[in-house]
């Protein structure tokens, strides 16, 4: 009988053109009232301040919320009301849940999104060995022969793949992904945007949550101690190998773009050997990409149940798996150089990427941009007047 007047209830309210929330967004909703009854996680992370300036929650409000809510769980540890209490608060479980929901809402086109999140590690995995697969084909093909493998030359990547086929294999898969990307962040910021504030960006607005991205400060438990994993200790461990990772992922991708620059303004083309900055800013972002990655796949084998939302697992492992399999692929790469595994290694390498630029609109890649868009809406709307006159930011 509850779920015929459920439906009913979103009937009347589609038809009346009002916003239906979802079952976890009414669930968001129904935590942050009585969070904000009690405050006493008000000064763990942004997201408790931001709730104080609210009292009631549409789903602007609450996607808002969700993505600036970084999964540290140290309210969930601090909270009176969580399970087994009757009230059942898990405020880092119902963002995750939202947060999903938001991949896939804003997901263009909205087909891909609810794929990768279903099922993100398989999707990868198969991506990157189809891909690999297909490369793997072309040099055989090439060569005339499954010979071409381990005999290809040893140091020269473009003999195997000359340069202006790399360039029209990758150009468009990374043109699609950062469209796809932009499209639905775009679309997440003009929700958001009325909801907290509608104020403009301001330089010093900017500059704190730039701050607040780059020393990643909301996983360090509110108390610099850091967050939650797999019981109630303090652990720094995630921020640590966020670090690791967020930067490393940087200098990879500052080695690529130097070598761009490289290859057409000073007519250097690639391999590059020590000590030139390309091969510099990729060895070490590699190395610091794979020890961070490999480090939060522990983490997240190892996780408190009640943390996050468990059917997002396979998104999370999908995107840790590329990134740990592309940072490793390219230091095997740099390794096979003069070898014959070096047709082989380059193949598994350039299908890794691939399928890495191919799935970063759609799972924990878009994540980092939806955070920071929502970061840079808390740091302009806690600069605005408290429009409920109550609480302090």
């Amino acid at each position: 009988m509850q779920t015929l007047e459920a439906l009913a209830r979103d009937a009347r309210a589609l038809a009346n053109g009002e916003v239906v929330l979802s079952a976890p967004e009414t669930e968001v909703a129904r935590q942050m009232q009585i969070c904000n009854a009690c405050r006493y996680c008000e000064g763990f992370c942004a997201v408790f301040p931001a709730m104080t300036r609210r009292l009631a929650f549409g789903q602007a409000d609450i996607h808002f919320l969700a993505n600036l809510c970084h999964n540290c769980g140290a309210c969930l540890h601090a909270c009176q009301y969580a399970p087994p209490h009757e009230f059942a608060v898990n405020v880092p479980q119902a963002m995750a849940q939202v947060r999903g929901q938001t991949y896939a809402d804003y997901a263009w086109p909205p087909a891909l999104g609810r794929l990768y999140q279903r099922q993100g590690l398989t999707l990868s995995l198969a991506l990157a060995a189809g891909l690999a697969l297909f490369l793997v084909l072309a040099v055989v093909l090439q060569g005339q022969g499954l010979g071409a493998l381990w005999s290809a030359p040893g140091s020269d990547f473009y003999g195997l793949f000359p340069h202006n086929l790399l360039v029209g294999l990758f150009a468009p898969v990374f043109g699609f992904a950062t469209l796809a990307l932009g499209l639905g962040v775009r679309r997440f910021w003009r929700e958001i945007t009325p909801a907290t504030s509608g104020a403009p960006l301001s330089a010093p607005a900017t500059a704190e949550a730039t701050g607040a991205v780059l020393r990643l400060k909301y996983l360090d438990g509110g108390h610099g101690d850091g967050c939650h994993n797999e019981d109630d200790a303090h652990t720094l461990a995630r921020r640590r190998y966020h670090h690791l990772t967020f930067y490393g992922f940087l200098l990879c991708f500052a080695a690529t773009s130097v070598g761009t620059l490289y290859h057409y303004l000073l007519g250097l083309p690639a391999p590059y050997d020590l000590p030139s900055l390309p091969k510099l800013l990729g060895a070490v972002g590699g190395l610091s990409l794979a020890i961070g990655t490999a480090g939060l796949w522990r983490l997240n084998l190892r996780r408190h149940p009640l943390h996050g939302d468990a059917a997002q697992k396979p998104m999370d492992r999908g995107f840790i798996a590329l990134l740990f399999l592309t940072a490793t692929s390219g230091l095997a790469l740099w390794a096979a150089r003069g070898t014959p595994a070096l047709a082989l290694t380059l193949c598994l390498h350039l299908g890794a990427v691939m399928a890495l630029f191919a799935t970063m609109p759609y799972g924990k890649f878009g994540h980092g941009i939806f955070r920071t868009a929502a970061l840079l809406r808390h740091a302009v709307e806690k600069r605005q007047p408290n429009p409920i006159g109550l609480g302090a930011d």
